[in-house]
């Protein structure tokens, strides 16, 4: 996958993101795209538990092979949390390509109650495992754009 390719694919994980944020959810957005670059599926945010890259990743598993989601690519608008990560993994995604990282998150959300942000880079939950799982991110020349949809969505 491209830097093109990876960065179109988190403008596309962002329009899930700003549709969830519309509908009442967590601004957060994600996409599975396939070893041909073709988008496969897209999980927007649900709530505190429910995030975006975890039931992506959960749903994927149900659908696809594990070897076949080795070769495709998980695309998220922010770092993904210990949980997420973890989903990704267990799942066997083998790539990981977010655009702003988790630290940016915990500014925009401060200490708010529905996203107690961890600071737990993903890149040092999915070294701790036994899978090398390719790591893309952050992309600060996109990083604005992907964050207005935060910026007033956690001062409610």
């Amino acid at each position: 996958m491209t830097r093109d390719q990876m960065l179109a694919h988190i403008r596309a994980a962002n329009g899930v993101a700003k549709s969830a944020a519309e509908h009442g959810h967590h601004p957060f957005g994600a996409v599975l795209v396939g070893p041909d670059d073709t988008v496969l599926m897209r999980q927007g945010n649900i709530d505190t538990v429910h995030h975006a890259e975890a039931e992506l990743a959960r749903r994927a598993a149900a659908a696809y092979s594990p070897d076949f989601l080795w070769s495709c690519t998980l695309v998220t608008t922010a770092e993904p949390c210990a949980m997420c990560a973890g989903t990704l993994y267990w799942a066997n995604i083998g790539r990981l390509v977010y655009g702003f990282e988790e630290t940016t998150l915990l500014e925009l959300t401060g200490d708010h109650a529905e996203n107690p942000t961890l600071n737990l880079p993903s890149r040092k939950v999915l070294a701790s495992g036994q899978k090398k799982i390719e790591i893309h991110g952050p992309f600060p020349e996109i990083e604005k754009e992907l964050i207005a949809v935060h910026i007033d969505f956690w001062r409610q």
